[in-house]
């Protein structure tokens, strides 16, 4: 079936073209989902959710960029709205941490497996994570992020920084990437 002929298939409510759909789209958005949950099971309970929206907004779509891009977005604010829901993101917000510490993208190799950065990034409170997968990998502004998730502007910006600092500590823990020397550290503590 071709994209258009799912499309209008799920328009019409035909069971066939919603399958087709979900089979076509759900392993890449139970992807997104993971790196919100808490565990696979609540990376499963996001992905149901955010298809039973993509199902009932499906006249919503305006053909204005790509349809994969169009369910990525609803199935990101699924994940968002749940862990607003049993709050576990403001549960744990913590900014008392936050510092100016910049990693340096030379200091990470690119023969990295994605699956590795992933499950280093699983490894961070769910307030990092959330905040640096919304801005580093989802492409937000730190201001959408403060709108999405009901926080400030600024905390978006601390708790990003953090967590970069915490995943380059995980990083290096693993032996993934090098440390970096001190002497990049302190200077990048200046450089603000």
């Amino acid at each position: 079936m071709t994209e258009d002929a799912i499309f209008q298939g799920c328009l019409q409510n035909n069971a066939s073209a919603q399958k087709e759909l979900y089979n076509r789209y759900s392993p890449k958005m139970l992807a997104v989902c993971y790196r919100y949950g808490h565990n696979r099971e609540d990376a499963e309970d996001m992905l149901q959710e955010g298809f039973i929206k993509v199902f009932s907004q499906m006249h919503t779509f305006r053909n204005q960029g790509a349809f994969e891009g169009w369910i990525r977005r609803i199935v990101v604010h699924t994940c968002i709205n749940h862990l607003k829901k049993n709050k576990k993101f403001n549960d744990s917000v913590d900014i008392t941490y936050a510092s100016g510490i910049e990693i340096r993208e030379e200091n990470i190799p690119s023969v990295i497996q994605a699956k590795q950065v992933v499950e280093c990034i699983r490894l961070l409170p769910i307030g990092y994570r959330t905040v640096l997968n919304l801005y580093a990998v989802e492409g937000y502004t730190h201001k959408e992020i403060a709108d999405m998730l009901d926080i400030e502007e600024s905390t978006s910006r601390s708790q990003y920084t953090r967590a970069r600092q915490m995943l380059e500590d995980v990083l290096v823990k693993k032996s993934i990437i090098q440390k970096p020397k001190q002497k990049t550290r302190l200077l990048a503590l200046f450089a603000k």
